[in-house]
């Protein structure tokens, strides 16, 4: 237990003297991989037949969220004001995997045009909560996916977090392999030596890594000594490494390469004029990127490990995101988001009475 404190500890957030959110360039790797996915060759709108392309593309990545949102999207874009975008990375399609797996990654990305600013709070994969509609009381927050899809997962993250999500975006790790060769590969500085599958690296050595490599070299997880912290820095750093390669690429073959590889591995319940929408009015947001992390305490729960943050963190983290949101803070947390107690299965929804009642 000592180790696992001492782990925690390195990886949270420094918070004397210091803002709540801490800029990190290799944090903004999902959103940036996200953005580039749904927006890569809208700069080239002019061309017809890419246009056509990436408009097909995102009609066959679409797919249906939650039936109700909690406030009318459409009107907070036309009114440029934040928007929020759950980020959810799978292993799906890795290694002939193609259950519907849970999220290894999982970032709410917060979007302000206005100081173009992207704020982006990653959830532990092992958090502790309560899973609408699940028959059990408690479950890590990374099954949320796995019981009832990209809705399941939204509900869980907007009832623990107390914050509306106005749209979702899922990327399965099956796909990194075909858009690294895509791209022509990936050159990366790892951060300490390790043999795993295709990937053969050596600390502080730069190397450039083939799409089957840069996919175990993000998958590696038990050799490291930070554990899945680790892996999540490599997965990003692979990301970013991805993304700003892909951004350079100026042919139109090169394109529909990657257009190509990305079919089948993203799903979002934005529809193509929704993401028209963002690159237009959102776009200079990915300018200035902030980060934090929802930090928790290990706990054994019947005999099952868990990350339970303190009332006094979620608290914190909840109000950050509001106010990056331009909605009210809250002084107590609502029922949805207890995630200390053994009887959070009995949380209810209803916050007519408590103080902290939701208000989008």
């Amino acid at each position: 237990m000592q180790n696992n404190n001492d782990k925690n500890k390195a990886y949270s957030r420094t918070q004397n003297n210091q803002h709540h959110f801490k800029k990190k360039k290799h944090r903004g790797a999902w959103i940036a991989f996200f953005i580039f996915l749904i927006v890569l060759v809208l700069g080239l709108i002019g061309a017809y037949n890419v246009y056509t392309n990436m408009k097909s593309a995102a009609n066959k990545a679409y797919e249906p969220g939650v039936e109700h949102k909690e406030r009318n999207v459409s009107n907070v874009i036309a009114q440029n004001k934040p928007v929020s975008i759950l980020l959810l990375g799978t292993d799906t399609g890795a290694l002939g995997r193609n259950d519907t797996g849970r999220t290894d990654t999982m970032i709410l990305a917060t979007v302000n045009p206005k100081s173009e600013t992207i704020h982006l709070t990653s959830i532990p994969r092992d958090t502790k909560v309560t899973v609408p509609g699940d028959s059990q009381p408690y479950e890590k927050i990374n099954a949320a996916y796995s019981i009832g899809g990209a809705s399941s997962a939204v509900q869980t993250v907007q009832n623990l977090l107390n914050v509306p999500i106005d749209f979702f975006a899922i990327v399965n790790m099956g796909g990194l392999e075909q858009m690294v060769n895509a791209v022509g590969g990936v050159t990366v500085t790892p951060p300490l030596t390790f043999k795993y599958g295709n990937a053969n690296v050596v600390k502080g050595q730069t190397v450039t890594l083939n799409g089957a490599q840069a996919l175990d070299y993000s998958r590696m997880r038990h050799q490291d000594p930070a554990g899945d912290y680790g892996r999540q820095t490599r997965q990003r750093q692979v990301l970013q490494k991805l993304v700003i390669k892909g951004m350079n690429i100026s042919s139109l073959p090169r394109y529909k390469e990657i257009l190509n590889s990305i079919s089948g591995k993203l799903k979002t319940d934005m529809k193509f004029d929704d993401m028209v929408a963002l690159r237009e009015r959102y776009g200079d947001a990915t300018h200035h990127i902030k980060s934090q992390t929802l930090q928790g305490e290990s706990a054994m729960v019947n005999g099952v490990d868990y990350e339970v943050p303190t009332q006094q963190e979620l608290l914190n983290v909840s109000n950050d995101i509001r106010k990056t949101l331009g909605l009210s803070t809250s002084s107590v947390l609502n029922n949805t988001q207890d995630t200390t107690s053994d009887n959070s299965a009995n949380s209810t929804s209803d916050n007519t009475n408590n103080t902290a009642a939701t208000s989008y």
